[in-house]
């Protein structure tokens, strides 16, 4: 059967996730701000959720109609046949958002689409009871200028939860977000990495999963898993399929530098966790010792603002990694951070700029070829 998708990702990776979904034999792409729809049948959820870096989580659209009132939202979801996607025992918790709509309460909204849903579970199994004591399908709906889309997650805990990252430093950048810049560093097989603020690694192992092609959601398990109309086979296929694409001739190097010990510890458990810590090699060093081999790509991430309170350091930190990439030149540095007076602190206008958000901080990454 065909499915229309939707994956959610951070502002400003459109297209790095539209690349990725290509990528794994998906149609009818479209491109919106901050979600890509597009098209697929029982594997293709299989393997977005196994394979897509960049996405947040995989979501099946069941239903997209107008409301503007209670009325108009609980008709709507109703008339969707529910006996088809939830089994009668099956947990449904609700959670949804509404942005620039007449329905505005969340709280009140999220009532009547569980409402709507116990009702027409009701009459379609013939019961007054739902135990709710089986197994969890996350309904989700958002409301977009009164347009309602209601959703089924197929994911489960999102897909930045990689599994690699139990403890980690001081507002970590999130594993997706990493994952985007990687990318739009052209990382390869062959590349060398290095990151003189690497803090818990997530930079340089998400780096060594793209090189080395290691699916980033072959060690998890996701909620469709479990889901009835989901065949367990097509997850046995498509976890093989993604071992099977795993680059067994990867020569790419990943230095990390921290003056921090108890966080390089981290950073070394979460590699061998991730099953890259052949390629990532993490030193105690500070910032004024970093000095990169000139075929290095830089990608980092320094300490400023909820990472670090004081912006007098941060100032000192960017002008002295400026220094170091002056006196070592290297092929490429992309550096992302929150600061907007890192180009006047680090002495050089980027050759390109792009906006991203780390959660909900807004940041640019300064790309220096």
């Amino acid at each position: 059967m065909e499915y229309t998708l939707i994956a959610p990702c951070y502002f400003g990776t459109e297209s790095v996730l539209n690349y990725e979904i290509k990528k794994i034999g998906a149609h009818d792409i479209q491109v919106n701000d901050g979600r890509i729809i597009f098209k697929g049948d029982e594997s293709i959820i299989a393997a977005a959720n196994i394979n897509l870096r960049t996405a947040e989580r995989v979501l099946v659209l069941l239903k997209e109609f107008k409301a503007r009132t209670f009325d108009e939202l609980f008709d709507g979801v109703a008339a969707i046949d529910w006996k088809s996607i939830l089994p009668v025992d099956c947990q449904f918790p609700v959670k949804g958002s509404s942005l620039s709509s007449t329905l505005s309460s969340v709280p009140a909204c999220q009532s009547i689409v569980k409402k709507a849903i116990v009702e027409k579970l009701r009459k379609q199994y013939k019961t007054t009871i739902l135990p709710e004591t089986g197994n969890l399908y996350k309904i989700r709906f958002s409301i977009r200028k009164d347009v309602v889309s209601v959703m089924l997650d197929t994911s489960g805990d999102g897909l930045h939860k990689r599994g690699y990252r139990r403890n980690s430093g001081e507002a970590p950048i999130k594993e997706t977000l990493a994952a985007a810049i990687v990318d739009l560093a052209r990382v390869r097989k062959d590349s060398m990495i290095q990151d003189p603020f690497c803090g818990s690694g997530t930079l340089l192992i998400e780096a060594a999963q793209k090189a080395a092609n290691i699916a980033p959601g072959l060690k998890r398990r996701f909620a469709a898993e479990n889901y009835s109309f989901i065949p367990k086979e097509i997850w046995e296929q498509e976890r093989q399929k993604a071992k099977d694409a795993i680059i067994k001739d990867c020569t790419f190097r990943a230095y990390g530098f921290d003056i921090d010990p108890l966080v390089l510890e981290i950073a070394k458990r979460n590699a061998d966790k991730a099953g890259v810590g052949k390629y990532v090699k993490f030193f105690e060093a500070d910032v004024k010792a970093f000095s990169p081999e000139a075929d290095t790509v830089v990608i980092t991430n320094p300490p400023y603002g909820e990472r670090l309170g004081d912006i007098e350091t941060a100032t000192k930190l960017e002008k002295t990694l400026s220094r170091r990439l002056e006196q070592n030149p290297v092929k490429a540095a992309y550096i992302i951070t929150a600061d907007s007076e890192f180009e006047t602190n680090y002495g050089k206008k980027a050759n390109k700029r792009r906006k991203l958000y780390n959660g909900m901080i807004p940041c640019q990454l300064y790309m220096y070829y």
